[in-house]
């Protein structure tokens, strides 16, 4: 059979042939690399007979394949963590090990005995060693269920069982599950669907790096099981570099920043819902600040709609049906009410309370309204993912004439907002999901409306298929932070439901009633999760327009308070968010602690300082930089804020 290389080249190969076949035809240097093969997108293992059916495309994985290739390895990785455990621990169960984004996992359920930490990952790494310098090759078998169930049961392994019972169970009556795929490498079997490089020898480095609690099957009535973190790469210099970034990300993580820098904390008195020091709350002002300055002028006008909506405004917009676990619900009067988890259905009420002309569209509300959300308490994060929270949201009713404007000025907002934290961002187009509301003939005009305004601004953009909201396609816009993270930002999404279920109408020029296009619009997401990515993207050192403290004076001596407070006074009335530190502490030991909080100036001020009324300036990280005025020092702190300056 002819089979199309990447490069549009054919590759004939016989009847038969796997993919180490088609490695090997290509090349000897390819076939000592080759890890598996891709062919028309799905991926095999080398050792398997190519398909025949479909359009032939294949592509060799290798190590230059980047997270293909690396999820192949963490896969491998997560059978050899397996195969050490039940030599370490006799009697362990084990159930699923797949890889995940950085690594893998794989859940245990542990024997009688000390619950297992990582006091216990040498030795188990060791095992493992042992493994992968077998070169122990991965082996396919297919077997029939009655086999594999009877090896499993043999084996005490209770999981695997209950994995086979349910394929067989939840198999279409069409297309009965008769046999299994076996995954051995050495003394070791697996239940897996593969694929699986060729041996162990290709995990070039790998580390364990926690263990955690996890139901199984994600049942909280279930086994509570073991769950091991690893990763796995090609080299022991990617492993260490990764594993540095880890270190990074923890130093700056927001859970650990906040607090140190007096901005906020949580209480188990409101799980998921942050307390707002005086200090983050400036943060969280400022924010919420510059969305109303920028949105003014683009012609926002704010709104403010209730926290509480009887029941029936969330069966109208479909989230009664599809979001109500996710809900906070009350009964009052033998009515059933709910706090808002979003603002578009409020906001499609505040609407219908006017009239509306041709004339006076497009309407674009904004509102940083207080939402919640019921999320679970097992997924809560800090700031990233919580139960109370605002939003930056705002929502336009326009014509079908001006969704491309309205998009493009949406997009144009977004940009701006994000190059005054200096951020590169990416856009998505992401399409129907499988479970939404609305016909086929509306997500197609809906998902053209938006590629069409994309591609009539000559944006570049990737699609992302079937991550739309329910009710409409969207624009999501992310970001990469200084770890390399991605982060989902924004979001801009094309509606034509809620404005059909809601009935929402404006009079057009031909004096009929017509139906108004919904965008909901979002560029900081949540103010919470925003200040979360902007700590850990910055590690604490906010720009000097948002730091919660921007200066603080220094006096060296208590009797140079009084001067330092004057200072302090001085710049405050200019807009700058200063403090007077007059602790009795040496003067050293408040420029550490200054350091340590990352505010961006300190002024040190003495007799010297007193007599010519200047003050030492020292900047966070580059230490003493002269002398200045404070007419100048306020001139040139003023001129960073006015100007949200990155500098």
């Amino acid at each position: 059979m002819d089979y199309v290389l990447p490069s549009g080249d054919k590759l004939s190969l016989a009847h038969g042939a796997t993919g180490a076949d088609a490695a090997a035809a290509i090349g000897a240097g390819l076939a000592r690399a080759a890890l598996a093969i891709k062919v028309d997108g799905v991926t095999y293992d080398l050792s398997r007979e190519l398909p025949t059916d479909g359009e032939g495309k294949i592509e060799i994985i290798t190590e230059k394949s980047g997270g293909e290739a690396l999820e192949l390895i963490r896969h491998d990785a997560a059978h050899v963590f397996a195969a050490a455990m039940l030599e370490l621990y006799p009697g362990v169960k084990i159930s699923i090990g797949p890889p995940i984004e950085h690594g893998f996992y794989y859940d245990v359920e542990m024997p009688a005995g000390p619950a297992l930490s990582d006091a216990d990952f040498p030795a188990i790494e060791a095992k493992m060693r042992e493994h992968i310098n077998a070169d122990e090759t991965f082996l396919r078998e297919d077997v029939s269920v009655g086999e594999a169930l009877e090896r499993f049961v043999r084996e005490n392994q209770d999981y695997k069982v209950e994995l086979i019972e349910d394929l067989v169970k939840n198999a279409p009556a069409d297309a009965p599950v008769t046999s299994v795929s076996l995954y051995t490498n050495g003394p070791f079997t697996d239940l897996c669907r593969g694929p699986h490089a060729p041996s162990t020898k290709r995990i070039k480095a790998f580390k364990l790096q926690s263990v955690a609690g996890a139901y199984w099957r994600g049942d909280s009535d279930r086994q509570m099981l073991t769950r091991v973190y690893g990763t796995a790469f090609f080299s022991k210099a990617a492993l260490e570099e990764y594993l540095e970034r880890l270190e990074r990300a923890r130093a700056n993580d927001h859970r650990r920043l906040g607090p140190l820098l007096g901005m906020f904390g949580f209480s188990e008195t409101a799980p998921g819902s942050a307390f707002w020091f005086p200090r983050g709350a400036e943060v969280f002002n400022e924010l919420v600040r510059l969305s109303r300055e920028m949105g003014r002028p683009r012609g926002y006008s704010e709104v403010k709609t209730p926290q509480l909506f009887d029941s029936s405004l969330w069966k109208t917009s479909g989230h009664w049906d599809k979001y109500r676990d996710d809900m906070f619900v009350t009964e009052a009067e033998d009515r059933q009410f709910a706090l808002k988890p979003m603002n578009c259905p409020g906001h499609c009420q505040l609407y219908t309370l006017q009239k509306h002309s041709y004339r006076d569209l497009p309407v674009r509300y904004s509102e940083p309204g207080l939402l919640h959300r019921n999320e679970a308490s097992g997924t809560l994060h800090g700031l990233l993912r919580v139960r109370h929270f605002a939003q930056d949201d705002g929502h336009i009713f326009c014509t079908e004439d001006q969704i491309q404007d309205e998009v493009a000025g949406v997009l144009e907002f977004a940009f701006a907002t994000y190059k005054l934290f200096g951020l590169d961002v990416k856009l998505e187009l992401s399409t129907r999901p499988d479970k939404r509301i609305g016909s086929d003939e509306m997500w197609d005009r809906s998902e053209a409306a938006l590629k069409n305004a994309l591609d009539s601004h000559g944006l570049d953009y990737t699609i992302n298929e079937g991550d739309g909201a329910f009710y409409g396609p969207k624009i999501d816009i992310h970001m990469t932070d200084s770890l390399g993270r991605s982060w989902q930002l924004g979001t801009c999404q094309l509606d034509y439901n809620f404005p059909e279920r809601f009935g929402l109408t404006y009079t057009g020029a031909d004096n009929q009633d017509h139906q108004p296009v919904m965008i909901h619009r979002a560029l900081m997401g949540s103010y919470e999760r925003f200040i979360g990515i902007l700590l850990e993207h910055f590690g604490g050192e906010l720009p000097v327009w948002l730091a919660p403290t921007q200066a603080i004076v220094l006096p060296i001596a208590d009797r140079h308070n009084d001067f330092a407070q004057s200072i302090a006074d001085q710049l405050s009335d200019a807009g700058a968010r200063v403090e007077s530190d007059d602790r009795t502490e040496s003067v050293s030991r408040k420029i550490r602690d200054a350091e340590l909080r990352k505010i961006p100036f300190m002024l040190v001020v003495g007799d010297r300082e007193q007599a010519s009324g200047e003050v030492g300036v020292r900047e966070h990280r580059q230490g003493d930089v002269g002398s200045a005025s404070v007419a100048a020092f306020t001139e040139r702190l003023t001129g960073l804020i006015e100007s949200r300056s990155l500098a």
